[in-house]
Order: structure tokens, then sequence, then C-alpha cells
């Protein structure tokens, strides 16, 4: 694999389309939430510490995840991981990880922890290797703390 890139989206890329089609085949649906929300305007990560990131491999997006102030905490301190996305044909080299590190760094900012809600044992697994905590919460099964 070409060497990879992190940007951070200030647009939500034409590519998009790209990820979402192959996203819904595999029975996910929180990238088409991503971008129902983005084009109504509820959700552009753009409040304070928020950031939409891209992880970009010859130029190509492989790879999405963004970062906002979590919706169910009612605390402007913690942060929230939502909508990760890689092209499964970039799965396992590195896409996945980079784009949770850049975001963790991105934090560490504004947050003094991160949270994030998944339902599939491999994602589970990736969160752990991570480090990021499990929880029993209504609203999240995995932390970050900061301190």
């Amino acid at each position: 694999m070409s060497a990879m890139e992190i940007v951070e989206l200030k647009t939500l890329p034409d590519e998009i389309g790209g990820l979402l089609s192959e996203s819904e085949r595999s029975g996910f649906r929180f990238l088409r939430r991503l971008v129902t929300e983005w084009e109504s305007g509820r959700n552009r990560f753009d409040g304070k510490g928020e950031s939409l990131f891209g992880a970009r491999v010859s130029g190509r997006l492989v790879g999405i995840c963004g970062l906002n102030i979590d919706p169910y905490e009612n605390d402007m301190g913690v942060g929230r991981i939502r909508h990760l996305y890689v092209r499964e044909a970039c799965r396992r080299v590195g896409v996945g990880r980079g784009l949770i590190e850049y975001g963790v760094c991105f934090a560490r900012l504004n947050f003094r922890q991160l949270r994030l809600r998944t339902d599939t044992p491999g994602a589970v697994r990736f969160y752990e290797r991570l480090g990021f905590h499990a929880i029993v919460s209504k609203s999240a099964t995995h932390v970050w703390s900061f301190w």
C-alpha cells in the first residue's frame, strides 16, 4: 500500500459515495446517517473540538472518521468517535488505526474523555487493542480517558 495521509475534511468529498455504497452493501447504516446529517446541516463536525477526518492512499479516499462533542453526555469535555469506516480492501493495513490515532491526538486538545459505541466483535477487539476500555453505559461501549 502507498503512503497514507490523514486529512481534515471541511467539506464532504464526492468520493464519499463509494464508501457509502460499500458500507451499505455490508449492512452498515452509519455512513448514510453521516451523509444525511451533513447535507441537512445537523452535523458538520464544526463545533468546538470537532472534526471529520479522511484517510487517503494515492489520493483516493479509503476511510473516514468523525469526532464530535458527545451528544449523549451533558458535558463539553466528553468527545465521541463516530462513523469510522474503512474500505474493505484497505483494512488490516493501518488505515483505521491511523484515523483513530489522529482523532485521539486531535481530541486531546479539547476533551478529557472520548467515548464510542460499537456492536461488532471485530470492532470491539480493534478499539480495545488501541487502548479504549469497555464500559457499561446506555450510550457507549468504550471510553478513552486523557486524565
